[in-house]
């Protein structure tokens, strides 16, 4: 890859929102985390309940 290039990508990457939230792919992940973790989490707390 030629400088050029790399210095217009990363220039184009420091502009634009790094943590995804403005495109509906970026969001549409971060709720499926939410979600996975929140099941993980009712999951590990009813385990705990039944001991």
């Amino acid at each position: 890859m030629s400088a050029s290039v790399m210095s217009a990508t990363t220039g184009t990457l420091a502009q634009g929102d790094p943590t995804g939230m403005s495109s509906t792919v970026g969001q549409v992940v971060v709720v499926l985390v939410l979600l996975a973790s929140l099941a993980l989490l009712l999951r590990w707390w009813i385990q705990q309940r039944k001991r």
